[in-house]
């Protein structure tokens, strides 16, 4: 059954198992979450539900957003996010959601934005090879001959220099290693999208690979 949870990701450390092996992990701070909206095949097209994470000032908050966390009787909540659920009706508005959805050696996908790097060149965005470091060289990291004499234009998808970073990512098939459910904590074996105290979305895998 699909599930899902926000997040924030806290950092990396290594937990010992019993046989003495380390293994690296990223911690989350799954929640608390809560239902706001409920999404039904019926009158949307779909069927899923809205969860809200993280506090936010009441006077931050837009007249619009104010009613319509006051219809699900939660306090305004700084992020929102869709999750695609098979039944909604088994969610209640106004529902508290933690990190003890997900058990002990579940498999999860984490979704989030990976760190922005600025404007890159070609070897670190793309990995290219650099050119000849010899004295006689004078070209050395720059992007080298685009290859369309004949059309006189760069072809459009191109790998060439340019902004680096800031986009969604999903890694899939991670192993839940740890749930602290008394302080909303998962911890996912491997690295996760993002910077500490990046937003992140886990969701159960639902399909083997």
């Amino acid at each position: 059954m699909p599930k899902g949870i926000i997040g924030k990701k806290v950092g990396m450390t290594q937990i010992f198992t019993e046989a003495g092996k380390a293994v690296p992990v990223t911690v989350v701070e799954a929640g608390p979450c809560y239902v706001v909206q409920k999404k039904t095949a019926a009158q949307d097209g779909y069927a899923a539900i809205q969860l809200g994470f993280g506090e936010k000032r009441e006077r931050l908050v837009s007249k619009p957003a104010k009613g319509h966390f006051t219809r699900a009787g939660v306090k305004p909540l700084r992020f929102l996010r869709e999750f695609r659920v098979e039944d909604p009706e088994s969610y209640q508005v106004g529902q508290e959601v933690k990190a003890d959805i997900f058990a002990l050696g579940e498999k999860v996908d984490v979704v989030g934005t990976s760190k922005g790097r600025g404007f890159a060149g070609g070897i670190k965005r793309h990995g290219f090879h650099r050119g000849p470091m010899a004295h006689g060289s004078k070209y050395h990291r720059r992007p080298g001959s685009l290859g369309a004499k004949g059309p006189a234009r760069v072809f459009k998808g191109r790998k060439l220099p340019g902004h680096y970073g800031v986009e969604r990512v999903t890694v899939q098939n991670l192993e839940v290693v740890r749930v602290d459910a008394g302080r909303n904590l998962l911890a996912i074996k491997g690295a996760l999208p993002g910077p500490r105290g990046g937003l992140v979305l886990v969701k159960n895998t639902t399909k083997a690979r």
